[in-house]
């Protein structure tokens, strides 16, 4: 693995907030402060000791205010753009050989206030989006029209994700809650289902238990951050075979003495009650995770696996200051990279065959890290991903005096003292 911070002027040196890989060609779109969405091209580094290259190859210009959150839809047809002042934008990818073609095809409008988070349905048909007016909505992208309104959360939603299995939808917000929705479709005239979110699950409080004592604290604890976290983001995620949901933004307590801790929780899909797993973070709070879209065949070579399932999955975690990721088949990450930027980390994407990972940041430039061929492994073929997911099960024989043994050391590190990351013992530890 190598990688590092680009440095060209990606923005103008204003804040990128959001970024994305095209799920096929694999061009890297960023937006951010200037109002403008970029393309670029990543190529490899001309020799091991390279960085990543990027090309830019074009602006996107219509935003009239700071771009938030940019998302590709599946089919790698469209394009969805959310900005400040509740703006909504569809950009589709015109006929032609030159995948920089890109033309606004629809504007959203309903929300109020700025468009912090958006994520497409695995058809492509719809999209969820989350704002700073408390609000989420599901929009039917074909009609360009409001199909629902979650409208429960008591401040910003500043994070949505959507079941690629569309079963299920699910809104973080700074309210410091996670709601988790269940499809419930109505049956409409000639046999035709219409999609219908109902809330099934509000995530905001959990009975701690202390690490070295299975006797449950009196008092329940928040299980995520209060609107005072320095961020807008708290970008979750399903994997993408929709065995379970990561959820950025947690703080809890190991024991009724202890400091909160910065973590990112599991849920599993078989119980979506109640975190499975928790994955302790380092000094600063967690803002966004990412998985990659390529699920790996198991190595075999370790027990401590976080889920009981036939292959591996890998995922990105975000604080605001560093990037940690994580493998399925083990409880600590297997990469650690830190003090590459000196402003707060706003989100994070994989590109499509896993060659690369981008993070972006508020100081103004990208950090791109490189994988080399099998580096993550040897792609799992996935064959029905439903009847897969149904038979996954949660571990939770994990123990927390094992995990503490593994001591895990920054992988890469900026020369600057500043930043230099110091040694923390990070492992998934699971809830019982």
């Amino acid at each position: 693995m190598r990688g590092g911070t680009i440095q060209i002027n990606w923005h103008d040196t204003m804040p990128v907030l959001t970024l994305d890989f095209h799920s096929f060609s694999g061009t890297l779109a960023t937006g951010g402060s200037d109002k403008d969405i970029k393309l670029w091209v990543i190529t490899p580094g001309a020799s091991q000791q390279k960085f990543p290259l990027s090309s830019y190859k074009k602006s996107l210009s219509y935003h009239s205010s700071t771009v938030n959150i940019l998302r590709f839809s599946p089919s790698g047809e469209l394009l969805a753009s959310g900005a400040d002042g509740g703006e909504l934008v569809i950009w589709k990818l015109q006929s032609t050989d030159d995948q920089s073609s890109w033309k606004v095809s629809k504007t959203l409008l309903f929300h109020r206030k700025d468009v912090l988070d958006l994520q497409w349905s695995s058809d492509s048909g719809h999209l969820i989006s989350g704002s700073v007016d408390n609000s989420c909505i599901i929009w039917d992208v074909n009609k360009g029209s409001v199909h629902q309104i979650l409208d429960a959360h008591l401040h910003y939603v500043q994070g949505v994700a959507w079941d690629p299995l569309n079963c299920y939808a699910a809104s973080l917000s700074s309210d410091r809650t996670c709601r988790i929705y269940v499809n419930k479709p109505q049956t409409k005239q000639k046999g035709y289902e219409k999609i219908n979110y109902v809330c099934q699950y509000v995530l905001t409080k959990l009975e701690a238990h202390n690490v070295d004592d299975s006797k449950p604290f009196l008092a329940k604890t928040h299980l995520f951050h209060d609107e005072t976290l320095n961020s807008f983001f708290r970008r979750l995620q399903w994997s993408p075979d929709g065995s379970f949901l990561l959820v950025p933004a947690g703080i809890c307590r190991f024991s009724s003495a202890s400091d909160p801790v910065n973590v990112a929780y599991i849920i599993a899909r078989n119980d979506l009650s109640r975190p499975a797993v928790q994955l302790p973070g380092a000094s600063k709070p967690i803002v966004a995770v990412r998985f990659c879209p390529i699920l790996f065949c198991l190595r075999g070579s370790k027990t401590d696996s976080l889920f009981k399932l036939p292959y591996r999955v890998i995922f990105a975690v975000a604080t605001l200051n560093s990037l940690y990721i994580y493998d399925s088949e083990s409880a600590p990450p297997i990469v650690i990279v830190a003090g590459l930027h000196y402003a707060a980390i706003t989100d994070i994407s994989w590109s499509p065959n896993a060659e690369y990972v981008a993070v972006s940041s508020q100081d103004g430039y990208c950090s791109i890290l490189e994988f080399d061929d099998e580096e993550l492994g040897v792609p799992f073929s996935l064959g029905d991903p439903k009847s897969a997911s149904e038979g996954i099960a949660c571990t939770t024989n994990l123990k927390a005096d094992e995990e503490k043994k593994h001591e895990a050391q920054p992988t890469l590190t900026k020369t600057s003292d500043a930043n230099k990351p110091t040694k923390r013992r990070i492992s998934a530890i699971a809830i019982n």
